[in-house]
């Protein structure tokens, strides 16, 4: 669970900055020296800071898949704004230009 001070420094800090900070804490508890109460401490903030990287990836995941949407959307109107015209709009029957024409 988040409590109030943590989520106002999650929301401070960059995607950048946070996985900066999470590359530090993971080199500090893998190089070990530390006392059990500042390996937990360690390890609470690392927790902390991969939800932060978590909710900024999310984020840009969601980003990228309305503008895909988006894109995608505006391809489809423009396919179905085009479909209305044809090069056989001349024949109504939809024949190509010199189908069911007699030999001569």
């Amino acid at each position: 669970m988040v409590k109030t001070g943590e989520k106002s420094t999650e929301t401070a800090l960059g995607y950048e900055q946070a996985r900066d900070e999470l590359v530090e804490v993971v080199r500090r508890l893998e190089t070990g020296g530390t006392t059990l109460e500042e390996s937990l401490a360690l390890w609470e903030r690392g927790e902390e800071l991969a939800q932060v990287c978590r909710r900024w990836l999310e984020g840009a995941r969601a980003r990228l898949d309305a503008a895909l949407a988006e894109r995608s959307d505006a391809a489809d109107a423009s396919e179905a704004a085009g479909s209305g015209r044809s090069d056989r709009s001349a024949d109504p029957s939809g024949a190509a230009p010199g189908e069911g024409e007699a030999a001569g």
